[in-house]
């Protein structure tokens, strides 16, 4: 599906960038695994080398715009063009009710949930247009629709990224980009390993289908709306929620 195509992933140290970047190469791009933690994004690299793909590592501060234009720079130079990217990297806030939200804490997740998908638009857009077009998939959440007590920075956030989406997919189509977002649930990323018993199953319980969602389960739309069969799939907000967003 992607075969000879050169793709981007943010944060794909571990768990959904990490299954999103094993599956591009799985599907035949050549990918540039991005991270701030060094080991965990070599990690990566020596997945899909390991299975026969193609990838190298490229250290990036998502919430820099130098280090996001220094990561496509890196791409270009490696494989001259950059086909795909996906915007990735993000945090989670601790639970905090909304008056009680620091201005540090409130920079901060805007800074790395929010901004950062700015400055990868910004970076990877004219790439793309030299390029003759690409793909852009950002990673935002089922909080990029709905709200959720105690992670209000994380919720603006989120929904911004899919304003953002938007705007990128009307302002380029004609230049053969596309932009899509994607809203994964509550998804098995290993964080939810540090829960009790009855904090994890009540996370199971949000979903119809009675589970978290796998970072695999993600990746596969993820690839899907990458490559050309996605070809007159623009601007949209792609739940991969285990039915959360039904109720």
């Amino acid at each position: 599906m992607l075969k000879s195509k050169s793709a981007l992933v943010t944060g794909a140290g571990a768990g959904i960038g990490r299954a999103i970047a094993v599956s591009y190469a799985a599907e035949g791009a050549r990918v540039l695994v991005s991270d701030i933690d060094d080991e965990a994004g070599q990690r990566t690299v020596d997945i899909i080398s390991a299975a026969g793909g193609i990838a190298a590592f490229h250290h990036a501060d998502v919430s820099s715009l130098a280090d996001n234009e220094n990561l496509v720079a890196a791409v270009l130079q490696r494989w001259g063009t950059l086909d795909i990217a996906c915007n990735n990297a993000g945090i989670a806030p601790p639970s905090t009710p909304l008056a009680d939200v620091s201005e540090e804490l409130w920079l901060k997740i805007l800074a790395v949930d929010l901004s950062s998908v700015f400055y990868g638009l910004r970076s990877q857009i004219p790439a793309m247009i030299k390029s003759g077009g690409g793909a852009i998939v950002n990673i935002s959440s089922i909080l990029g629709q709905v709200a959720f007590s105690g992670v209000g920075p994380y919720v603006a956030a989120k929904h911004g990224v899919v304003g953002l989406t938007k705007s990128a997919a009307l302002e380029y189509a004609a230049q053969g980009i596309r932009a899509v977002a994607v809203g994964p649930a509550f998804i098995k990323t290993g964080l939810e390993t540090h829960l009790d018993e009855q904090s994890r199953l009540s996370l199971d319980s949000l979903h119809p289908v009675g589970r978290m969602g796998e970072p695999e389960e993600v990746a596969e739309l993820v690839s899907w709306l990458s490559s050309d069969r996605a070809s007159f799939v623009n601007g949209g907000y792609f739940p991969v929620d285990g039915g959360y967003l039904t109720r």
